[in-house]
């Protein structure tokens, strides 16, 4: 799928750093225009009014509760109870960021060792895609993360991780079945839905990103980038006081959000026609 906002989905990754560990609509009438300047967004809860909405997207015309639904191994399994809670999760997921490059090749050394012991061991195979994954090989890491997936489909991280190594590859309605797999199983997971918000921005569900958003908002009220996502996303369709408001307080709570601020927070003519 053709990205909407070509560099708002690395921006956004810098906020989702994958999970380390391994546990067993509106439609939008007006797109943004070429010469748009790339946003950043986060997820949020589905109203009614969201929730049997469409829009067009390159893979055709999809419905916000599409994108809610969960993936479909997560359709009858039943939560892990030893699964990391969300604060665990996030703690371990600021901790990969700080991880260096040789890391990660250390990472994908010793989960090819345990592999050619035991191709079926979901650790290994969840470790392996996470080291492709933080290397940009985002094409090597698919087939893991699928095969892990059908060992355990409880297991919240591994559809966090999986959503995030899809937004990498364009596959938005994918990442956001992932997102919903992981929330379905630890619902105060506001990565989760941040990752979620970015998937719908990225196929123009500017409204529905915005309950994204706001559920990750408050789970974390001082969620920085979920408030910065949530005013562009407001821009994206005239709710320009809301905008503001929210691209402002992004901006006390992150210098960097006052680009954003600069450039979405004057009204959805930024959005739509660039520096006008």
């Amino acid at each position: 799928m053709k990205s909407v906002f070509p560099h708002l989905v690395p921006v956004a990754l810098a906020g989702l750093a994958l999970a380390t560990s391994c546990a067993t609509a509106t439609t939008e009438k007006e797109r943004p225009s070429s010469t748009v300047a790339t946003p950043v967004a986060a997820p949020a809860p589905v109203t009614p009014e969201t929730a049997t909405a469409t829009t067009a997207s390159t893979e055709g015309s999809v419905s916000v509760a599409a994108l809610d639904a969960p993936a479909a191994e997560a359709t009858d399994a039943t939560a892990d109870p030893t699964a990391p809670s969300a604060a665990e999760a996030s703690a371990a997921r600021a901790a990969e960021k700080k991880m260096t490059v040789a890391d990660y090749k250390y990472q994908l050394a010793r989960a090819n060792v345990s592999l050619r012991t035991n191709p079926r061991n979901p650790r290994a195979l969840i470790e392996r895609a996470k080291a492709n994954s933080n290397l940009k090989n985002y094409k090597d890491a698919a087939p893991d993360y699928a095969a892990a997936l059908r060992l355990q489909r409880n297991n919240p991280d591994l559809y966090y991780n999986k959503g995030v190594n899809e937004l990498m590859l364009k596959q938005y309605k994918a990442a956001a079945n992932d997102f919903s797999g992981a929330v379905k199983y630890r619902p105060d997971d506001k990565e989760a839905f941040f990752g979620r918000g970015v998937a719908k921005m990225q196929m123009y569900q500017y409204k529905a990103a915005v309950s994204d958003f706001t559920r990750a908002i408050a789970i974390d009220s001082l969620y920085a980038d979920a408030i910065e996502y949530r005013g562009i996303s407001y821009a994206s369709f005239d709710r320009l006081k809301e905008a503001r408001r929210d691209l402002t307080k992004a901006a006390q709570l992150n210098p960097e959000a006052e680009k954003s601020l600069r450039r979405y927070g004057k009204g959805n003519s930024l959005v739509r026609g660039g520096n006008k």
